[in-house]
């Protein structure tokens, strides 16, 4: 029998809306964005998000029903990633809706991303020209496992929790650059309150390393 044209529709968009269900949980775009920065074990999950690790697994098994995530186990521990890089678009894309409809979206990110006039981010363009010149560092400020899942290529890892204490390490006759999880991440913001009170020039990059790493950039991996 012949699937009639609006049977294929309703088929369609019951589909498409196994995605849109998968992603209407706060907790799982949590997840994806932990996902989208690199390979992380169901534990290690659940320690970054402050869940159980029996939540943790039930959410990942709808993300990954929807085909969000792929798994592998290594002896007696499963890994999970994000599925693709479209995955990862799909987290930033619904970030960017948000704040473009919603009021309450563009208030936060407002007042705890944009901040002030000091923390103007940098684009990956101009970040690309000032690393050509070397008058710039660029510090990541995630948690080290997410640096060593990947990381822009010549970057400092320098967790947020280490920064207070390894600030001496940086030079104040160049700019620090800061970057972290994406454009709604708040540990760059953090690092640039620091950095400035200390009196380095400093500014984070636009967005994240998932973007630059959907952008074609030069990444690397390892400690």
């Amino acid at each position: 029998m012949t699937t009639k044209p609006p049977e294929l529709r309703a088929a369609l968009h019951e589909q498409f809306a196994r995605v849109g269900r998968a992603v209407a949980s706060p907790r799982r775009i949590e997840l994806l964005e932990l996902l989208c920065q690199g390979e992380r074990s169901v534990e290690a999950l659940a320690r970054a998000t402050d869940m159980t690790m029996t939540n943790v697994s039930q959410h990942l098994q709808q993300l990954s029903s929807a085909g969000l995530v792929d798994r592998r186990r290594d002896g007696t521990r499963i890994y999970y990633r994000a599925a693709d890089e479209r995955v990862c678009s799909l987290v930033t894309d619904l970030g960017a809706v948000a704040r473009a409809r919603l009021p309450e979206v563009e208030r936060l990110a407002a007042l705890y991303i944009d901040g002030s006039e000091l923390l103007e981010p940098l684009t990956r363009t101009e970040l690309l020209r000032r690393l050509g010149r070397g008058d710039t560092v660029v510090i990541d400020v995630r948690p080290t496992e997410e640096y060593e899942s990947g990381h822009i290529r010549g970057a400092i890892s320098m967790p947020l929790d280490e920064l207070a204490r390894r600030v001496r390490e940086l030079p104040k006759t160049k700019l620090i650059v800061a970057y972290c999880r994406g454009p709604y991440c708040v540990l760059a913001p953090q690092a640039l309150t620091l950095l400035t009170a200390r009196g380095f020039r400093a500014r984070r990059l636009e967005d994240g390393l998932p973007e630059w790493r959907a952008a074609g950039l030069p990444i690397a991996s390892g400690s």
